[in-house]
Order: structure tokens, then C-alpha cells, then sequence
């Protein structure tokens, strides 16, 4: 069993016992600070890892702040040159926020939601994952964009994916201290990573559990997983899986190409997965009780995360024919 299995199997065994997992995994695996250097207080990993964890918390839909916290907002400061607030996260017991884009959601790195005039921001963000201490992306008056920690906690909104706390952030000429100057483009890139990683352990468990259940639905007296047409839609779904860890892999690689490939090809693969398993599932899928609205509901809530599907399609197509 290699690193990668270990952590694998250890991050799925703590989320099998049901219970508020994020403390465990924190202290007894250390994945808040998997990105975080050694020096810091972290363990010095990678981005691989970091998608290990995220496929087993997509799998079971977990609101652990491993997505807002150890990867968009750490990942925020470590692309700048001040690093003092990562050992306050390594150890997971506190967490962090990004505040990014604005009410149209469009994830731009050269669009923010706040601009910065003499150290104070104005603003309103939206989509903002939750997290103890706020951070924020501005406009800076001589150019670029900066990222500023705020003492001002973004207020929760109902969301149709309750398995995911989102709130809004508004600031009018707040007070905030300068942390530095990322780069956004590659912050972006990082997320879409991390989030086709998570949305490819959704769709992995969502079939899991549709193939288990056409398998024990009897009609006409037959299992329905026996017709051949039901084969083959379920092949189809495995398929799209299969590629959708595939192309999140591929992106590990860093280049910007490869990170819009994963995140357009992991958002339908599970858009995809979660609609064939309410169909599947007939009428007991559109029940509160079962999880198929759940999955449902997430995969169409992650769509939304830095950046819609045709949003990089259309990076494609300009990396294309630049």
C-alpha cells in the first residue's frame, strides 16, 4: 500500500463512524495543514494528497472546511510572501474563509468583489465558504489585487445544498490588514483542482449507491440492473467517473489548460451521475429521506464554484487560438 492509499483509507475510516469528523481529521491525520510547509506547522504535502481527502469528503458530502480552508484560503497565502497566519491553520482548529467574487459569481482572477483604499475595503461578496477568520480579495488603488485579512464575518444564506455553508460578506470602507499580493490565476487554478477532486468522489459514491440499488429493485420480475438498457446507462455513468478522476489527475500537472479541462469534465461527469441516480431511483429518489436530492443538489451547487463550466470552456477555446 502506497502514501496515497494509506491516507485514502484513513481519512474514509474516520468519516465511517458518522460523527463531526473535521477535529479528528485535523489532529490525528493533519489534513488542515497538508499544504502548509513543515516550518509552519504543516505537513509539507501536495496538491495529490489534498484531493485524496477531498474525493473521500465528496463521497459522503461532508461541510468539513477542508475545500474553504486547507486549500482555497491557504492556498491564497501561501501564493504571497507573508505566511504568519498558516500556523493558526495548521492545526485546524481554526479555520479560514476567501472572499472573492461578487453576486454575478464569475471567478475571475482580474475581478474581485471589494476594492482597497487606504486600508480600508468596499464591497460585497458572495459564494463565500465558511471559516472563523475572513479573508479578501481587493482591488489595490496603484494596481493588482491584494489579499487582506477583515474582522468581519460573512453573514449565512439559505442555500438549496444545505451540505454546504455559504455566506455573504459586506464591507463598507471596514478596516483591514494587508497580507499581500497573490497570484489569482493560479489560485484559481488550484481551486477548480480541488473541487473536480470532490465532485469526483460525489459522483463515485452516487453511482456506487445506484448500482447497489438496481440491483436489489425488482420489476417484472427481475432485478432492473438486469435489463441491458439499464447496463448501459450505468456504464455510461462509470465511464464518465472514471475519465472525471482522470482529468483531475491530469491537472496535478499545474498548467492552467489541464485545471479547466478537470473542472468542465468533473462538473458534468457529476451533473451527469446525480441525475441518472433520481431516475434510477424512481420514485423513492425524489424523497427527503433518501440521498439522492443531496447529490443532486450538490453537483449543481459546485457548478457554481470558481467559475461555471462554459466560463472555462471559453478559456479553452482563447488558450486555443492565442
Amino acid at each position: 500500500m502506497n502514501e496515497l492509499e494509506a491516507l485514502r483509507d484513513a481519512v474514509r475510516s474516520l468519516l465511517a463512524t458518522g460523527d463531526d469528523a473535521w477535529p479528528r481529521l485535523a489532529k490525528e491525520i493533519g489534513v488542515a495543514g497538508l499544504l502548509i510547509p513543515e516550518e509552519s506547522g504543516g505537513a509539507g504535502a501536495g496538491l495529490a494528497e489534498a484531493c485524496v481527502v477531498l474525493e473521500e469528503l465528496g463521497a459522503v458530502l461532508s461541510a468539513a472546511p477542508m475545500l474553504g480552508s486547507a486549500i482555497l484560503a491557504t492556498q491564497a497565502i501561501l501564493l504571497t510572501e507573508n505566511h504568519d497566519l498558516l500556523p493558526e491553520l495548521a492545526s485546524g482548529e481554526v479555520t479560514a474563509s476567501l472572499a472573492w467574487t461578487d453576486g454575478n459569481g464569475r471567478w475571475e482572477p482580474e475581478t474581485v468583489a471589494f476594492t482597497a483604499e487606504d486600508g480600508r475595503l468596499t464591497g460585497e461578496a458572495h459564494f463565500v465558504l465558511a471559516g472563523d477568520v475572513t479573508l479578501a480579495l481587493a482591488h489595490l488603488t496603484y494596481g493588482g489585487i491584494g489579499l487582506f485579512r477583515v474582522d468581519v464575518s460573512p453573514e449565512p444564506v439559505a442555500t438549496m445544498d444545505e451540505t454546504r455553508p455559504l455566506g455573504v460578506l459586506r464591507l463598507d470602507h471596514t478596516p483591514a490588514e494587508f497580507i499581500g499580493a497573490p497570484n489569482v490565476a493560479r489560485l484559481r487554478d488550484v481551486a477548480c483542482v480541488a473541487l473536480a477532486a470532490e465532485q469526483t468522489g460525489a459522483a463515485a459514491r452516487a453511482l456506487q449507491i445506484t448500482v447497489d440499488y438496481v440491483q436489489t429493485r425488482v420489476q417484472f420480475g427481475r432485478s432492473i440492473g438486469s435489463f441491458q438498457a439499464i447496463q448501459h446507462r450505468l456504464a455510461d455513468l462509470f465511464v464518465l467517473v472514471e475519465t472525471a478522476r482522470s482529468a483531475y489527475l491530469a491537472a496535478l500537472d499545474g498548467r492552467p489548460d489541464s485545471a479547466a479541462v478537470a473542472r468542465v469534465h468533473c462538473t458534468e461527469a457529476l451533473n451527469a451521475v446525480a441525475a441518472q441516480m433520481i431516475q434510477l431511483h424512481g420514485g423513492i429518489g425524489i424523497t427527503w429521506e433518501h440521498d439522492a436530492h443531496r447529490y443532486f443538489k450538490r453537483a449543481h451547487s459546485a457548478a457554481q464554484l470558481f467559475g461555471s463550466a462554459s466560463a472555462h470552456l471559453n478559456r479553452l477555446e482563447s488558450s486555443a487560438l492565442s
